[in-house]
């Protein structure tokens, strides 16, 4: 194909390869922006499907010779966009006079001209999607998405003209004038282009939208891919939970082509081309089962589509001169299979959050969970529910309920912005509904599936948003507390602050925090909440007798090569969030440390697990890694992190080996860690000791020949310095990490660690509850606490009075 055949153009048509993004005034903010990619970014192998646009002069000539603008004055003189009935009158009223100024002859055939070219181009059976483009549009301070009509599988010359016509009319949608409105722009400043490229055949595959930032916390060093079957409408709408993705940006400059996190969605309906009344256009089908089991993208597309957005963002950084985090729209042509970027804005939600400022809300009470979902908003809020299943009963939602329905559309914008919280049960993070209550300020719960038969109007419920990737809407109006902290006033100490997370829909969050690292992540939580069975069972299904439990496991695999090859997966994307969260600041995971009784519980796990009398003290840490019984299951534990390390390039991360009980069986799960990839030394891994049994502080000079740290689990070196099962209720009285035997033995374990030389910290609990006790280990030296997110900015605070008491300065307040 000719990439750039002679073109026919006039007054009101502009090739996408001659506009930039400097001529917004002239082609509006979408079409600009494409017009950007073709000329600019196209030569780099980013695909742009071909199109032109139809200009604001146009628009503007359009009303001119009908005389169309005066009357539009007249009808939206006076305008209260607060009175919906009133709006819903006017605007339609509006759109009537713009669709009753005909298209001037020689402009129709300007517009017939280009497209007969473009049909020459691609070929006489094209389909084009039609696009409004305002001059007020995908601007860094204003987004409009979804304000205005877009149209697909657009054929045939009147099919053409008559969708330009109502692209140009929809610059007076109801939602599109609140939207001026409320921003205070002025609605006969802006004018409508219309885009007109070639339909990438997504009907036969799919499409999606881009983010190259965490669209909940702004974390920006990750690329966020959604994608689901057939046209992007779904997932724009939220018509569809479609599949998600994370890339990881300074990884993959460096080279490493690693997908760092999957979520499966559930893709429920799948938008086609259809025709209707004689003229072609779309329409949603259920998804086929096969299909709404697999992704819809495989890990190499997904890449591609990464390393697209990350040179788009770095177009458009460049040509700012400032970081410019974007959102773009993406679609695989089911014909050639190529991908295809088909639109690029910048982000205008998550990339202006007040740098230097924390606001963080914490659930105070407890009550039944009534639906649960993907979290938008990372907020708390409560209020009587509303349940709209019908877009005519808008009139009756009331400020401040929580409003919970099917999916919301664009021209809810006015409900939404009085509601406290937005529920419904479709959706993805990317999705109207989402991007609408990030803007306007509030929680909402999407993809519940159940949310709108599970909760009633009139229901008081509280919707948290605030506890990582899953929203849930729980019952009764729950107390709640809010907190606002200025971390530019924050002291730093000289001691490290670090915090423990097990859970990865939580790290981007707290990687924000002003923190050093991870000093506990639990590998536990994420085999629990995220693998959801136990290895063994996984690599042994023929030892498990009971149908179910097998069918389980099977269904859990699907699309992996086997049941090893799915735990490691789900684990190493696991560890992988966590450590790409607070790259480059260390990442401690500790190796597995169930109980057998815990392990058992886990689906498959009692064909695996012996009963013990006293699994506190059993069969557990460090004594499975090389048993018999569970060594294959250490091998996929290794096979994770070294896949995390390796394929995904994080090296910051090292290995906290737990309950270690002798020197001789640290000697051991070296060894096997060694025999599984995982050498002490190799590309620089560290391994360190949980400190928690009494001989690791009593062989503290042994133990610190094999290890490069330790760090001391209060909880269990408590209980067995006093000899108190801490899980039993009968003397739990006197489990005490004040008492004098317990201090002395912290007193010995930071002294020995300092003086071989190795790091030493403490992640029990201790320290998150007990400012005392934290003040008590800095002054004995120690190099690190670790605390739970919600206790960092106390224990910060503590730690750097009990160094003031001792003399010593805060370091740089920066953040790291």
């Amino acid at each position: 194909m000719d990439l750039n055949p002679p073109r026919a153009s006039g007054p009101w048509i502009r090739w996408f390869r001659d506009t930039g993004i400097d001529d917004v005034p002239l082609v509006g903010g979408k079409n600009a922006s494409l017009g950007e990619m073709v000329r600019s970014l196209a030569p780099q192998g980013i695909r742009v499907p071909d199109g032109f646009a139809v200009t604001a002069q146009a628009y503007r000539d359009v009303l001119e010779r009908s005389g169309a603008e005066h009357r539009l004055r007249e009808v939206l003189s006076g305008l209260d966009v607060r009175d919906v009935e009133d709006l819903a009158v006017r605007a339609r009223a509006a759109r009537e006079i713009v669709l009753q100024s005909p298209l001037p002859p020689e402009m129709a055939g300007e517009i017939v001209a280009a497209y007969r070219q473009l049909r020459e181009e691609y070929g006489g059976d094209l389909s084009v999607a039609v696009r409004s483009s305002a001059t007020a549009e995908d601007l860094p301070t204003a987004s409009f998405a979804g304000q205005h009509e877009t149209f697909l599988n657009v054929s045939g010359e009147a099919h053409l003209l008559d969708s330009v016509r109502r692209c140009f009319a929809s610059l007076f949608m109801d939602r599109a004038i609140t939207y001026r409105a409320d921003r205070g722009i002025d609605h006969f400043k802006v004018y409508q282009s219309v885009g007109v490229m070639k339909m990438v055949r997504a009907d036969l595959a799919c499409s999606g939208v881009i983010f190259t930032l965490d669209t909940e916390t702004g974390f920006r060093d990750v690329v966020f891919v959604t994608g689901a079957w057939g046209l992007g409408e779904n997932v724009v709408q939220g018509t569809v939970d479609p599949d998600e993705f994370l890339v990881f940006k300074p990884t993959l400059r460096e080279g490493h082509r690693t997908v760092l996190r999957r979520k499966l969605g559930s893709k429920e309906v799948r938008m086609v081309y259809a025709r209707t009344a004689g003229r072609d256009g779309t329409r949603n089908m259920p998804t086929a089962p096969h299909d709404r089991e697999r992704f819809c993208l495989t890990d190499a597309e997904v890449i591609e589509l990464a390393e697209s957005a990350v040179r788009i963002e770095q177009h458009y950084s460049e040509r700012a001169g400032m970081p410019m985090p974007m959102d773009i729209e993406w679609a695989r042509d089911g014909v050639n299979g190529s991908l295809y970027i088909l639109q690029a804005r910048p982000e205008t939600v998550a990339s202006r959050k007040k740098a230097g400022a924390l606001e963080t809300y914490r659930l105070e009470g407890h009550g039944p969970v009534l639906a649960q979902g993907r979290a938008v908003g990372e907020r708390i809020a409560s209020g009587r529910a509303r349940v709209v299943t019908d877009p005519a009963a808008l009139d009756t939602f009331r400020p401040g309920e929580v409003l919970v329905a099917e999916t919301t559309m664009p021209d809810w914008g006015t409900v939404m912005k009085s509601a406290a919280a937005v529920v419904t049960n479709r959706g993805g993070r990317t999705c109207h509904a989402a991007i609408v209550a990030r803007e306007i300020g509030i929680p909402a719960v999407v993809g519940c599936v159940d949310a709108t038969s599970a909760i009633r109007t009139g229901d008081e419920v509280t919707v948290v948003c605030s506890e990582g990737s899953s929203g849930r809407v729980l019952a009764g109006l729950l107390p709640f507390s809010r907190r606002e902290v200025d971390l530019t006033q924050l002291r730093r100490p000289q001691t490290e602050v670090m915090v423990n997370i097990g859970d990865p829909d939580a790290a981007f969050n707290a990687a924000l925090l002003p923190c050093d690292g991870v000093g506990l992540a639990r590998m536990e939580f994420i085999i629990t909440e995220h693998v959801r069975a136990h290895p063994m069972a996984l690599l042994h299904p023929e030892r498990i007798d009971e149908p179910a439990v097998r069918a389980e496991l099977q269904r859990l695999a699907a699309g992996h090569a086997g049941g090893a090859d799915y735990f490691v997966r789900q684990l190493s994307e696991g560890i992988g969030t966590i450590a790409a969260a607070f790259y480059p600041r260390p990442v401690i995971v500790r190796l597995s440390d169930f109980k057998t009784n815990e392990y058992a519980s886990l689906p498959g796990g009692r064909w695996f697990e012996p009963r013990e009398e006293n699994p506190m003290i059993g069969w557990r840490g460090a004594s499975r890694y090389a048993h018999p019984g569970y060594a294959e299951g250490f091998g996929l534990e290794c096979a994770a992190i070294a896949r995390v390390r390796g394929e995904m390039g994080l090296r910051n991360l090292k290995v906290m080996v737990p309950f270690c009980r002798r020197v001789e069986e640290g000697e051991r799960v070296l060894q096997a860690m060694a025999s599984h990839g995982l050498a002490r030394g190799d590309a620089g891994l560290e391994v360190y000791v949980m400190c928690e049994i009494p001989n690791n502080v009593l062989s503290i000079d042994a133990f610190a020949r094999l290890f490069d740290g330790f760090s001391i689990g209060s909880n269990d070196l408590t209980q067995l310095v006093l000899g108190v099962d801490r899980d039993s209720e009968i003397v739990a009285f006197d489990f005490d990490e004040h008492d004098p035997g317990v201090k002395d033995m912290l007193r010995m374990a930071i002294e020995g660690a300092r003086r071989n030389k190795r790091h030493v910290g403490i992640c029990g609990q201790i320290v998150s509850d007990d400012p005392a006790m934290a003040a008590f280990v800095v002054e004995l030296g120690i190099d690190s606490v670790s605390v739970t997110p919600d206790a960092l900015l106390k224990a910060t605070e503590e730690i750097a009075k009990a160094e003031a008491a001792m003399g010593r300065r805060p370091r740089d307040q920066a953040r790291p």
